[in-house]
């Protein structure tokens, strides 16, 4: 899958101490994919699109030896982040300005919402000279667990992927790679079911959480609603707030941190439940705000908290 390919493109161009540019908050594998390849992470604030370009160059000016690889990935897991081609543009032109490669890892590119396709880094003139972008079927066709992505973008970088795959496993299994082809060969009317399915999750999840107290901004793009805490658990902290939501209102949410230390603050809630239980979801929600008081001085009292 495009995890894996991402872990093993990290082995293909990473010597041991090489500093690679990476968003935080990210899904893990961007940075630990590096880290057990033997690189250097330089985390980037990345709560906007605008923030990690901006943190860019900075990061570059204080990183030894100069970083070899910049992280892209949009729309964003966790943050549900959406850019336009403008971004890309600037993003390769500073890469190309530091003399790194991109990643970039766009596996959401059909769950878009609000007829607002995602651009690819490689529209870019010129890109396909430092760049690679790796994408899944997971996503596209529902077929997680299968296990198939794909990269492409520069001949080099998809090469080293390559050797690198031909060392550590053989082929996936054939019935698996005929699908995988009929699912792109064939009629695409099932993605667009699908982004309509998670265009509904999205609705009823912002709609009803509003309604319990609990104000998400609509994800532009993803699988993923990225939440702001609500006000009365902002000082406890993400772990502590995801933690007390499941064993109290039954509702299961990642906390921010987990994606970087950036991302405190925040939750990252999945698109993975019909609607029904969504607004189910939401009304434990309303309970578990209303009570809030009750259960950090429970927490607080029985060490929870600490």
């Amino acid at each position: 899958g495009s995890k894996e390919g991402f872990a093993n493109l990290a082995q293909a161009l990473t010597a041991p101490g090489d500093v690679i540019i990476c968003p935080n908050p990210a899904y893990p594998i961007h940075a630990y994919g590096f880290i057990m390849a033997g690189g250097v992470i330089r985390h980037v604030p990345a709560l906007s699109p605008e923030e990690y370009l901006s943190g860019i160059s900075r990061a570059v000016k204080h990183s030894a030896p100069p970083p070899s690889v910049l992280i892209l990935s949009y729309p964003s897991n966790p943050t549900a982040q959406w850019v336009d081609l403008d971004f890309y543009k600037e993003a390769v032109a500073l890469a190309r300005r530091h003399d790194m490669l991109v990643l970039s890892d766009i596996a959401y590119s059909e769950i878009y919402f609000d007829d607002n396709p995602p651009p690819s880094v490689l529209q870019v003139p010129g890109a396909k000279d430092i760049a690679v972008e790796v994408n899944s079927l997971s996503k596209t066709y529902a077929m997680a667990g299968w296990r198939v992505g794909m990269v492409v973008g520069n001949a080099r970088i998809c090469a080293a992927l390559a050797r690198v795959k031909s060392y550590l496993d053989y082929g996936a299994y054939t019935p698996i790679q005929v699908a995988a082809a009929a699912a792109l060969n064939g009629p695409q009317d099932c993605v667009e079911e699908i982004r309509g399915i998670y265009k509904g999750r999205r609705d009823t999840l912002v709609e009803s959480m509003k309604r319990a107290g609990w104000d998400i901004p609509a994800p532009p793009a993803s699988m993923f609603a990225w939440a702001p805490l609500p006000e009365a658990f902002r000082e406890a902290g993400s772990m502590l707030f995801s933690k007390l939501l499941i064993e109290e209102a039954g509702v299961a949410v990642a906390p921010g941190v987990a994606f970087g230390e950036y991302g405190e603050g925040y939750v990252r809630i999945g698109l993975v439940e019909n609607e029904n239980r969504i607004r189910q979801a939401a009304r434990n929600v309303r309970r578990f705000l209303a009570n809030a008081d009750e259960i950090l001085g429970r927490a607080h009292n029985t060490g929870t908290g600490q």
